[in-house]
């Protein structure tokens, strides 16, 4: 039975990948999309060999139309080391391509669980998802750190620069020239400044940097003996806003109660700040809608909300910072079964701007079998979700019903395709143990194959999903 295609208004991003990945994404495009939607894609090849070629600036440039777009669905990539970047001939090693997205969108990474009832849980009482949103700036990712090789003092000094502004009338200047010429000892000025400036518009401020005002210096330790080692990290509250709006604003589409963790006994200053934060957004605007969709928003120490994860049932957001996003989100990846089931998106303050994608790698062990014309059973469903998820954003954002109906019945043809005992060999061997046979398991394009007669059979039931 033929099916209409849907017709999907706006655009969406297309950010390809690399190696094993790259070649699922193509497969989920031919099978699982363009047979059953009418969609505008702007795409942008991410590939390491063309992230190379074009300096990185596809990256840039596929976030800037992140931006203009509001929904990007991103496979894969590989961040080079080394290694890769000798085997790729790369004339650089460029850094990482969701590093670079994540500062450019200034969003929060939310990772949540696919949960199959036949997949074994680590922890058997986790029911219900629990989505896990990773501060990704600053802190120990930003950090400088040093070696010291023996005694000494260890201070950390801040300079303070004030900033003078100087109020201009509501007028419109054809052309303003004027110098700035600062050889004033006060202004703390290693030399002489001079700038010429011209300038044709409205002019309403324009603030003068008077140099260094004050300086704060903390002592923070006093080396004997052999020495050891030292770190700064920092972070900014124009940051941490915009994680706890993004946490609030996911949590409340979600109709999920929201828990932020830090350790503020002990940091009381920096994680502190995060909590103050947190609670002024919360209280500012978004306690009544809170309230009225029946959820919470509470702060938690991180090691007594560690044990309540672990006791829990699910069925919540979990906000944390930088380096406990990076090291819980894997615990709970593993704990609900697999890195194979876990979706990743990446949530703008708005609400309004995301990325969707995989939670794991560009599987290079699979990619380096299918080189060579092996076999492979690579588990699809996370990229398949990266596409769901990007989809049901753009279907929200557009209204279209019909688009956000079929985002819902691919995802249950994934799930209803694994329980019906149909899955590929690392799910197998969850189910099955390490006695796992050939005959337990589908290969790459089987399973894909079987999703799309699962989706199909939906499509055409007149049953919700």
């Amino acid at each position: 039975m033929d099916l209409c295609k849907i017709k999907v208004a706006n655009p969406i991003v297309e950010m390809d990948g690399d190696e094993m990945t790259r070649v699922i994404w193509r497969l989920i495009k031919e099978k699982l999309v363009f047979p059953f939607l009418e969609l505008d894609i702007k795409y942008f090849d991410l590939g390491l060999p063309n992230r190379d070629a074009t300096n990185d600036r596809v990256t840039i440039e596929s976030a800037e139309a992140t931006l203009k777009y509001n929904v990007a669905i991103k496979c894969a990539t590989i961040t080079p080391d080394e290694t890769r970047v000798k085997e790729f001939n790369l004339k650089a090693m460029w850094k990482s391509p969701n590093g670079t997205i994540r500062n450019i969108l200034n969003g929060t990474v939310f990772r949540e669980p696919i949960i199959c009832r036949n997949i074994p849980r680590l922890v058997s009482g986790w029911s219900k998802p629990i989505c896990i949103g990773r501060h990704a700036f600053g802190d120990q990712y930003r950090a400088t750190d040093t070696v010291i090789k023996g005694p000494g003092k260890l201070k950390l000094i801040f300079d303070e620069f004030n900033v003078m502004p100087i109020g201009l009338s509501d007028k419109t200047f054809l052309l303003v020239s004027f110098t700035v010429y600062t050889p004033n000892a006060k202004y703390n000025l290693a030399s002489k400044s001079l700038l010429n400036i011209c300038l044709s518009s409205s002019l309403w401020w324009i603030h003068i940097l008077e140099g260094k005002e004050e300086q704060i210096e903390l002592e923070v330790f006093k080396f004997t003996g052999a020495g050891g080692v030292a770190l700064s990290m920092y972070n900014t509250d124009e940051s941490i806003r915009a994680f706890a709006e993004a946490s609030m604003n996911t949590a409340y589409q979600k109709r999920w109660p929201l828990y932020l963790s830090t350790k503020n006994t002990i940091l009381k200053k920096y994680d502190g700040r995060f909590k103050d934060i947190f609670q002024e957004v919360y209280e500012a605007q978004w306690k009544s809608k809170f309230e009225a969709a029946e959820i919470w928003y509470e702060h938690r120490l991180i090691d007594d909300m560690v044990a309540y994860a672990l006791k829990s049932d699910g069925g919540y957001v979990w906000a944390c910072k930088n380096y406990d996003g990076d090291v819980q989100s894997d615990f709970l990846a593993q704990g609900f079964g697999s890195l194979g089931l876990m979706t990743s998106v990446l949530m703008c303050p708005d609400g309004k701007t995301i990325e969707a994608e995989a939670a794991h790698g560009t599987v290079t062990r699979h990619y380096r079998v299918h080189q060579k014309g092996g076999e492979t059973s690579t588990n699809s469903i996370a990229s398949i979700y990266a596409w769901t998820r990007g989809l049901a954003h753009r279907a929200k954002l557009d209204n279209n019903a019909a688009l956000l109906d079929f985002t819902q019945k691919l995802e249950t043809s994934c799930i209803g395709v694994v329980e019906s005992g149909k899955m590929t060999k690392d799910l197998a061997l969850l189910v099955h143990g390490p006695k796992v046979t050939r005959d337990m398991y589908l290969n790459t394009q089987e399973f894909i194959d079987a999703v799309a007669t699962e989706l199909r059979g939906r499509l055409c039931s007149k049953s919700k999903l």
